[in-house]
């Protein structure tokens, strides 16, 4: 560690379909030009990549790209399995622990405004889980909807609400169960504000013209067509998984169980445009983050930043 006795840190944060894996690979890979070939392990914080058997659609890094470059977090639950920022945390904090001990750098990459801010931030106090009252709002979440919970959360919790999506009925009804079982709000519920102590971290928020970043975005999807998304789909859904499934609610998958058209021009235009609304929100998400703004192609100054951190922090490198 360095002279403070914190683990020096590299926090990548950008939205979908901006690059970020291309990046990395050019700085920290095998076949890297970069001084820092080598040096550093990349984490994921993607909430999608987490997940099992779902690779065309999460747009996960190949094998190739993860033999040439460690990667940690990509296929760790199976996509029946909920994978929250408190998981998320209590992993990246184990392997950034491991990754330094081995004199390495821990990269945390990703787009997930949950995962991100929890590494950073740390985790606010939320009152403990009460089973009887989750049991019961899971059960008024299937037999009435996510859009009737979700509206209720809206007049409950409307602050909170803005943050989250329609379908993300796991976060609905953890907001309601701490509602009704406290009576208070979720957002109510202090959220840190000062980065956490054990690390000393840079933070670097990748930018996109918004126009260029949709294009890549539509460009993307119809690539994960071309690449059998469908066919993906259809063996998760053999495998006994369906709408239900926490992985199925990703865009991308979602869109195939959401009752509209499986016409393949409709599939493909919806999850386009709610990739465009998710793009738009991740970068929402993070306001308020303190981190360098720099082109995703701006390969210079990304290296630039890091060379200057690593040599303020004593790093091994």
């Amino acid at each position: 560690m360095d002279k403070k006795g914190q683990i020096p840190a590299i926090v990548i944060f950008a939205p979908t379909a901006s690059g970020k894996t291309a990046l990395v690979q050019r700085i920290f890979g095998e076949g890297s030009l970069s001084r820092f070939k080598g040096a550093g392990e990349i984490i994921s914080a993607d909430s999608q990549a987490v997940y099992k058997y779902m690779d065309i659609g999460t747009a996960k890094p190949t094998q190739e790209e993860m033999a040439s470059l460690p990667h940690h977090l990509v296929d760790v639950v199976e996509p029946d399995k909920q994978f929250g920022a408190g998981e998320f945390l209590e992993e990246a904090d184990r392997i950034c622990r491991k990754i330094h001990e081995r004199g390495k750098l821990p990269v945390i990459v990703g787009g997930t405004g949950f995962y991100i801010r929890a590494f950073l931030l740390g985790l606010p106090p939320t009152p403990i889980s009460d089973p009887v009252m989750r049991d019961k709002i899971k059960q008024r979440l299937s037999s009435e909807g996510n859009a009737a919970l979700y509206h209720e959360l809206k007049q409950i919790d409307p602050e909170y609400a803005k943050k989250i999506d329609l379908h993300d009925g796991y976060r609905i009804c953890r907001a309601l169960e701490v509602y009704y079982s406290s009576g208070k709000t979720l957002s109510s519920y202090m959220i840190p504000v000062e980065k956490r102590s054990e690390y000393s971290f840079c933070t670097i928020i990748l930018q996109r013209d918004r126009k260029e970043l949709y294009e890549r975005i539509d460009q993307r999807v119809l690539s994960m067509f071309r690449k059998g998304l469908r066919n993906e789909v259809e063996k998760l859904k053999q495998m006994g998984y369906g709408k239900d499934s926490p992985g199925m609610k990703a865009i991308g998958y979602r869109e195939f169980f959401d009752g509209q058209s499986q016409d393949e021009d409709a599939l493909i235009q919806r999850i386009q445009h709610n990739s465009h609304r998710y793009a738009k929100k991740q970068y929402t998400y993070m306001n308020g983050i303190s981190g360098t703004e720099v082109h995703a192609d701006d390969l210079n100054a990304v290296e630039n930043i890091i060379s200057d951190f690593t040599a303020a922090n004593k790093s091994i490198l």
